[in-house]
Protein backbone atom coordinates (compact mmCIF):
# COMPACT_ATOMS: atom_id res chain seq x y z
CA UNK A 1 0.00 0.00 0.00
CA UNK A 2 1.03 3.64 -0.78
CA UNK A 3 1.11 5.88 1.83
CA UNK A 4 2.49 8.79 -0.37
CA UNK A 5 4.60 9.50 -3.07
CA UNK A 6 8.37 9.01 -2.96
CA UNK A 7 10.91 11.79 -2.71
CA UNK A 8 11.39 11.98 -6.53
CA UNK A 9 7.85 12.89 -7.28
CA UNK A 10 6.47 16.87 -7.62
CA UNK A 11 3.92 17.79 -5.02
CA UNK A 12 1.83 18.54 -7.82
CA UNK A 13 2.15 14.45 -7.72
CA UNK A 14 1.47 13.73 -4.66
CA UNK A 15 -1.26 16.29 -3.76
CA UNK A 16 -3.23 14.43 -6.97
CA UNK A 17 -2.30 11.34 -6.09
CA UNK A 18 -3.81 11.95 -2.27
CA UNK A 19 -6.96 13.55 -3.93
CA UNK A 20 -7.40 10.74 -5.90
CA UNK A 21 -6.98 8.61 -2.65
CA UNK A 22 -9.77 10.79 -0.83
CA UNK A 23 -12.30 10.66 -3.90
CA UNK A 24 -11.90 6.86 -3.75
CA UNK A 25 -12.60 6.63 -0.03
CA UNK A 26 -15.62 9.86 -0.18
CA UNK A 27 -17.32 7.49 -3.12
CA UNK A 28 -17.25 4.03 -1.27
CA UNK A 29 -18.27 5.80 2.16
CA UNK A 30 -21.18 7.61 0.14
CA UNK A 31 -22.11 4.22 -1.65
CA UNK A 32 -22.46 3.24 1.85
CA UNK A 33 -24.37 5.42 3.21
CA UNK A 34 -27.24 5.31 0.47
CA UNK A 35 -27.42 1.98 0.68
CA UNK A 36 -28.37 1.91 4.29
CA UNK A 37 -31.05 4.67 4.12
CA UNK A 38 -32.65 3.95 0.39
CA UNK A 39 -33.89 1.37 -1.39
CA UNK A 40 -31.67 1.95 -4.43
CA UNK A 41 -29.52 -0.36 -6.22
CA UNK A 42 -25.79 1.24 -6.69
CA UNK A 43 -23.31 1.05 -9.33
CA UNK A 44 -19.80 2.63 -9.38
CA UNK A 45 -17.62 4.31 -12.34
CA UNK A 46 -20.08 3.60 -15.16
CA UNK A 47 -19.75 4.71 -18.78
CA UNK A 48 -22.45 7.29 -19.15
CA UNK A 49 -22.03 8.63 -22.64
CA UNK A 50 -23.95 7.66 -26.18
CA UNK A 51 -22.16 9.42 -29.22
CA UNK A 52 -18.98 9.09 -27.78
CA UNK A 53 -18.50 5.80 -25.47
CA UNK A 54 -16.36 6.16 -22.85
CA UNK A 55 -15.73 10.00 -22.55
CA UNK A 56 -17.95 9.95 -19.82
CA UNK A 57 -18.16 8.28 -16.75
CA UNK A 58 -20.35 8.61 -13.48
CA UNK A 59 -18.63 7.81 -10.60
CA UNK A 60 -21.98 6.88 -9.05
CA UNK A 61 -25.21 5.52 -10.76
CA UNK A 62 -28.13 4.76 -8.07
CA UNK A 63 -31.63 2.96 -9.69
CA UNK A 64 -34.58 3.35 -8.37
CA UNK A 65 -36.46 0.03 -8.83
CA UNK A 66 -39.45 0.16 -11.03
CA UNK A 67 -42.65 -1.80 -11.18
CA UNK A 68 -41.28 -4.77 -12.30
CA UNK A 69 -38.28 -4.73 -10.50
CA UNK A 70 -39.43 -8.49 -9.06
CA UNK A 71 -39.15 -10.34 -11.75
CA UNK A 72 -35.73 -8.34 -13.03
CA UNK A 73 -34.35 -9.93 -9.64
CA UNK A 74 -35.76 -13.23 -10.79
CA UNK A 75 -34.48 -13.90 -13.79
CA UNK A 76 -30.22 -13.37 -12.48
CA UNK A 77 -28.37 -11.44 -9.99
CA UNK A 78 -25.68 -10.54 -13.07
CA UNK A 79 -25.68 -7.94 -15.71
CA UNK A 80 -28.09 -8.67 -18.33
CA UNK A 81 -26.21 -8.31 -21.97
CA UNK A 82 -27.46 -5.13 -23.80
CA UNK A 83 -27.64 -6.54 -26.81
CA UNK A 84 -29.56 -9.81 -25.86
CA UNK A 85 -32.20 -7.50 -24.86
CA UNK A 86 -32.45 -5.52 -28.15
CA UNK A 87 -32.39 -8.72 -29.81
CA UNK A 88 -35.04 -9.86 -31.58
CA UNK A 89 -35.22 -13.16 -29.69
CA UNK A 90 -38.25 -13.46 -27.46
CA UNK A 91 -39.80 -15.94 -24.98
CA UNK A 92 -41.62 -17.56 -27.90
CA UNK A 93 -40.22 -19.76 -31.08
CA UNK A 94 -36.66 -20.30 -30.85
CA UNK A 95 -34.59 -18.54 -33.23
CA UNK A 96 -31.17 -18.94 -34.84
CA UNK A 97 -28.86 -16.14 -32.67
CA UNK A 98 -27.15 -15.30 -35.60
CA UNK A 99 -30.46 -13.78 -37.14
CA UNK A 100 -31.37 -12.12 -34.72
CA UNK A 101 -29.04 -9.82 -33.73
CA UNK A 102 -27.67 -6.64 -35.45
CA UNK A 103 -23.78 -7.50 -35.04
CA UNK A 104 -21.17 -9.93 -36.77
CA UNK A 105 -22.07 -13.55 -35.95
CA UNK A 106 -18.96 -13.82 -34.11
CA UNK A 107 -20.19 -10.54 -31.17
CA UNK A 108 -24.20 -12.67 -31.82
CA UNK A 109 -22.81 -16.10 -30.80
CA UNK A 110 -20.51 -14.32 -27.90
CA UNK A 111 -23.68 -12.49 -26.58
CA UNK A 112 -26.29 -15.37 -26.67
CA UNK A 113 -23.52 -17.35 -24.79
CA UNK A 114 -23.12 -14.93 -21.96
CA UNK A 115 -27.50 -14.75 -22.15
CA UNK A 116 -27.49 -18.52 -21.90
CA UNK A 117 -24.67 -18.52 -18.90
CA UNK A 118 -26.69 -16.01 -16.70
CA UNK A 119 -30.18 -17.57 -17.55
CA UNK A 120 -31.99 -15.04 -19.81
CA UNK A 121 -31.94 -17.11 -22.84
CA UNK A 122 -32.35 -20.90 -23.65
CA UNK A 123 -30.99 -22.90 -25.63
CA UNK A 124 -32.11 -26.07 -27.97
CA UNK A 125 -30.50 -28.06 -31.10
CA UNK A 126 -32.32 -28.56 -34.24
CA UNK A 127 -30.33 -30.20 -36.04
CA UNK A 128 -26.52 -29.16 -35.96
CA UNK A 129 -27.55 -25.64 -35.25
CA UNK A 130 -28.17 -24.26 -32.29
CA UNK A 131 -31.47 -21.89 -31.39
CA UNK A 132 -32.46 -19.76 -28.68
CA UNK A 133 -35.56 -18.02 -27.02
CA UNK A 134 -35.89 -15.93 -23.64
CA UNK A 135 -36.53 -17.46 -20.66
CA UNK A 136 -38.74 -14.26 -19.70
CA UNK A 137 -39.97 -11.13 -21.25
CA UNK A 138 -37.64 -8.49 -20.01
CA UNK A 139 -39.48 -6.53 -17.55
CA UNK A 140 -40.16 -2.89 -17.15
CA UNK A 141 -37.70 -2.70 -13.78
CA UNK A 142 -35.96 0.46 -13.88
CA UNK A 143 -37.60 3.49 -12.26
CA UNK A 144 -35.13 6.01 -12.06
CA UNK A 145 -31.58 6.46 -12.67
CA UNK A 146 -29.94 8.97 -10.54
CA UNK A 147 -26.19 10.06 -11.53
CA UNK A 148 -23.93 11.05 -8.85
CA UNK A 149 -21.01 12.78 -9.17
CA UNK A 150 -18.29 13.18 -6.18
CA UNK A 151 -16.23 15.72 -5.47
CA UNK A 152 -15.14 16.12 -1.87
CA UNK A 153 -12.86 19.14 -2.53
CA UNK A 154 -14.73 21.64 -4.32
CA UNK A 155 -11.31 23.54 -4.22
CA UNK A 156 -9.92 21.11 -7.21
CA UNK A 157 -12.67 21.12 -9.21
CA UNK A 158 -11.00 19.62 -12.23
CA UNK A 159 -13.61 19.37 -15.37
CA UNK A 160 -16.14 19.84 -12.75
CA UNK A 161 -17.99 22.03 -14.64
CA UNK A 162 -17.84 20.81 -18.17
CA UNK A 163 -18.93 17.59 -16.93
CA UNK A 164 -22.00 18.38 -15.27
CA UNK A 165 -23.25 20.56 -17.99
CA UNK A 166 -22.45 17.33 -20.42
CA UNK A 167 -25.05 15.32 -18.40
CA UNK A 168 -27.76 17.93 -17.83
CA UNK A 169 -27.33 18.58 -21.73
CA UNK A 170 -27.58 14.80 -22.32
CA UNK A 171 -30.43 13.82 -20.12
CA UNK A 172 -29.18 10.50 -19.81
CA UNK A 173 -30.39 10.36 -16.17
CA UNK A 174 -33.46 11.07 -14.37
CA UNK A 175 -31.58 13.85 -11.89
CA UNK A 176 -27.69 14.40 -11.61
CA UNK A 177 -26.57 15.40 -7.88
CA UNK A 178 -23.00 16.70 -7.27
CA UNK A 179 -21.82 15.29 -3.80
CA UNK A 180 -19.32 17.05 -1.97
CA UNK A 181 -17.44 17.59 1.38
CA UNK A 182 -17.15 20.87 1.13
CA UNK A 183 -19.33 24.33 2.70
CA UNK A 184 -21.32 24.69 -0.74
CA UNK A 185 -21.25 28.75 -1.17
CA UNK A 186 -23.31 30.31 -3.51
CA UNK A 187 -20.51 31.02 -6.14
CA UNK A 188 -20.25 27.23 -5.96
CA UNK A 189 -23.81 26.82 -7.03
CA UNK A 190 -23.14 29.40 -9.82
CA UNK A 191 -20.96 27.46 -11.84
CA UNK A 192 -22.82 24.45 -11.84
CA UNK A 193 -25.70 24.32 -14.12
CA UNK A 194 -28.81 25.28 -12.01
CA UNK A 195 -30.57 21.78 -12.23
CA UNK A 196 -28.23 19.54 -10.74
CA UNK A 197 -28.79 19.22 -7.20
CA UNK A 198 -26.02 19.54 -4.40
CA UNK A 199 -25.19 17.14 -1.27
CA UNK A 200 -22.97 17.84 1.40
CA UNK A 201 -21.69 14.50 2.89
CA UNK A 202 -19.38 14.15 5.38
CA UNK A 203 -17.54 10.90 5.85
CA UNK A 204 -16.88 10.71 9.34
CA UNK A 205 -20.10 11.37 10.49
CA UNK A 206 -22.24 9.56 7.54
CA UNK A 207 -24.21 13.09 7.79
CA UNK A 208 -26.03 13.86 4.37
CA UNK A 209 -27.06 17.31 3.42
CA UNK A 210 -29.36 18.38 0.73
CA UNK A 211 -27.97 21.64 -0.02
CA UNK A 212 -30.69 22.18 -2.95
CA UNK A 213 -32.60 19.29 -4.85
CA UNK A 214 -32.14 18.04 -8.05
CA UNK A 215 -34.69 19.43 -10.68
CA UNK A 216 -35.85 16.45 -13.46
CA UNK A 217 -34.53 16.11 -16.65
CA UNK A 218 -36.21 15.13 -19.69
CA UNK A 219 -34.88 11.42 -20.01
CA UNK A 220 -37.16 10.65 -22.53
CA UNK A 221 -36.63 13.25 -24.55
CA UNK A 222 -33.81 13.72 -27.40
CA UNK A 223 -30.32 15.28 -25.83
CA UNK A 224 -27.75 17.20 -26.67
CA UNK A 225 -24.07 15.29 -25.65
CA UNK A 226 -21.19 17.74 -26.72
CA UNK A 227 -18.30 16.52 -27.98
CA UNK A 228 -15.06 18.82 -28.16
CA UNK A 229 -14.44 21.90 -27.64
CA UNK A 230 -13.34 24.64 -29.57
CA UNK A 231 -11.96 28.42 -29.04
CA UNK A 232 -14.94 29.57 -30.72
CA UNK A 233 -17.21 26.50 -30.80
CA UNK A 234 -18.34 23.19 -29.23
CA UNK A 235 -19.19 19.82 -31.55
CA UNK A 236 -22.26 18.55 -30.18
CA UNK A 237 -24.15 15.25 -31.09
CA UNK A 238 -28.07 15.28 -31.12
CA UNK A 239 -29.11 11.52 -29.26
CA UNK A 240 -32.19 10.01 -30.39
CA UNK A 241 -34.96 9.24 -27.25
CA UNK A 242 -34.54 5.78 -28.75
CA UNK A 243 -30.38 5.64 -28.52
CA UNK A 244 -30.79 7.45 -24.74
CA UNK A 245 -33.39 4.46 -23.46
CA UNK A 246 -30.87 1.78 -25.05
CA UNK A 247 -28.32 3.29 -23.02
CA UNK A 248 -30.03 3.57 -19.84
CA UNK A 249 -31.10 0.19 -19.79
CA UNK A 250 -27.40 -0.58 -20.42
CA UNK A 251 -26.55 1.17 -17.43
CA UNK A 252 -28.96 0.31 -15.29
CA UNK A 253 -28.14 -3.53 -15.86
CA UNK A 254 -24.31 -2.74 -15.68
CA UNK A 255 -25.20 -1.35 -11.99
CA UNK A 256 -27.35 -4.14 -11.22
CA UNK A 257 -24.81 -6.97 -12.49
CA UNK A 258 -21.21 -4.58 -10.72
CA UNK A 259 -22.28 -2.97 -7.68
CA UNK A 260 -20.14 -0.76 -5.54
CA UNK A 261 -17.87 -3.13 -3.88
CA UNK A 262 -14.12 -3.83 -4.74
CA UNK A 263 -13.88 -7.26 -7.06
CA UNK A 264 -10.88 -8.43 -4.58
CA UNK A 265 -9.61 -7.19 -1.27
CA UNK A 266 -5.68 -7.10 -0.79
CA UNK A 267 -3.56 -10.31 0.86
CA UNK A 268 -2.20 -7.97 3.55
CA UNK A 269 -2.35 -8.49 7.29
CA UNK A 270 -3.03 -4.79 7.47
CA UNK A 271 -6.53 -5.07 5.79
CA UNK A 272 -9.46 -5.19 7.45
CA UNK A 273 -12.80 -4.27 5.66
CA UNK A 274 -15.36 -2.57 7.40
CA UNK A 275 -18.79 -3.86 7.91
CA UNK A 276 -20.32 -2.31 5.32
CA UNK A 277 -17.18 -3.44 2.76
CA UNK A 278 -15.05 -0.78 2.07
CA UNK A 279 -11.04 -1.66 1.63
CA UNK A 280 -9.96 -0.37 5.00
CA UNK A 281 -6.33 -0.17 6.08
CA UNK A 282 -5.74 -0.72 10.20
CA UNK A 283 -1.72 0.89 9.62
CA UNK A 284 -3.08 3.81 7.80
CA UNK A 285 -6.46 4.68 9.13
CA UNK A 286 -8.20 4.99 6.05
CA UNK A 287 -9.82 3.32 3.50
CA UNK A 288 -8.25 2.92 0.48
CA UNK A 289 -7.93 1.93 -3.39
CA UNK A 290 -6.72 -2.05 -3.66
CA UNK A 291 -5.65 -1.14 -7.24
CA UNK A 292 -3.30 1.71 -6.95
CA UNK A 293 -2.27 1.80 -2.97
CA UNK A 294 -1.87 -1.63 -2.03
CA UNK A 295 1.05 -4.36 -2.55
CA UNK A 296 4.51 -5.18 -2.03
CA UNK A 297 5.74 -2.02 -2.67
CA UNK A 298 4.03 -0.69 0.14
CA UNK A 299 6.28 -0.10 3.47
CA UNK A 300 3.82 -1.74 6.08
CA UNK A 301 2.93 -4.83 3.51
CA UNK A 302 3.17 -7.85 5.07
CA UNK A 303 2.00 -10.59 2.98
CA UNK A 304 -1.26 -12.49 4.30
CA UNK A 305 -4.23 -14.36 3.25
CA UNK A 306 -7.03 -12.00 2.06
CA UNK A 307 -9.86 -11.01 4.39
CA UNK A 308 -13.06 -12.78 3.52
CA UNK A 309 -15.73 -10.79 2.55
CA UNK A 310 -19.12 -11.84 1.79
CA UNK A 311 -19.99 -9.08 -0.49
CA UNK A 312 -23.41 -10.47 -1.95
CA UNK A 313 -24.47 -11.26 1.46
CA UNK A 314 -24.02 -7.74 2.25
CA UNK A 315 -25.52 -6.50 -0.63
CA UNK A 316 -28.35 -8.95 -0.67
CA UNK A 317 -29.14 -7.88 2.79
CA UNK A 318 -28.89 -4.24 2.57
CA UNK A 319 -30.20 -4.07 -1.02
CA UNK A 320 -33.54 -5.02 -2.94
CA UNK A 321 -30.36 -6.87 -5.02
CA UNK A 322 -31.29 -10.82 -5.02
CA UNK A 323 -28.10 -12.65 -4.75
CA UNK A 324 -29.70 -16.59 -5.41
CA UNK A 325 -32.62 -15.68 -7.92
CA UNK A 326 -34.45 -19.07 -8.61
CA UNK A 327 -34.49 -18.29 -12.03
CA UNK A 328 -36.89 -18.25 -14.50
CA UNK A 329 -35.58 -21.02 -17.04
CA UNK A 330 -38.12 -23.80 -18.51
CA UNK A 331 -38.09 -26.68 -19.90
CA UNK A 332 -40.49 -27.35 -22.59
CA UNK A 333 -41.93 -30.85 -23.67
CA UNK A 334 -40.22 -32.31 -25.88
CA UNK A 335 -37.02 -30.53 -25.93
CA UNK A 336 -35.05 -33.00 -24.17
CA UNK A 337 -34.53 -34.57 -27.48
CA UNK A 338 -32.67 -32.00 -28.75
CA UNK A 339 -29.92 -31.67 -25.86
Amino acid sequence: MRTGTTPSKSSSTTDSAASVDSEYAFELTLCAHLEERRDWVLGRQLGASVADPGARVVDVCAVVPGPEFDRRAAITRETIPPRAVESDVGPGRAVDPVDAFDCSPGVARRTTDRAVEVGFFEAERRGSRRHVRATARYPDWIGRLIGIENKPDLGRPGDLERQLRRDTALGLFDAVVLATESYVTGAHLNRIPDSVGVWRFSGADSDLTVVREPTPLASDAPGIEPLADHPLRTDVAVVPAAAKARKRRAIAERAYGKGWRPDAYPGCASMCPTDEGAPYCVEFDRVVHPGSDCGEACPAFEAADPPTVDCEALRAERTPWVADPDGVARRQTGLDRFT
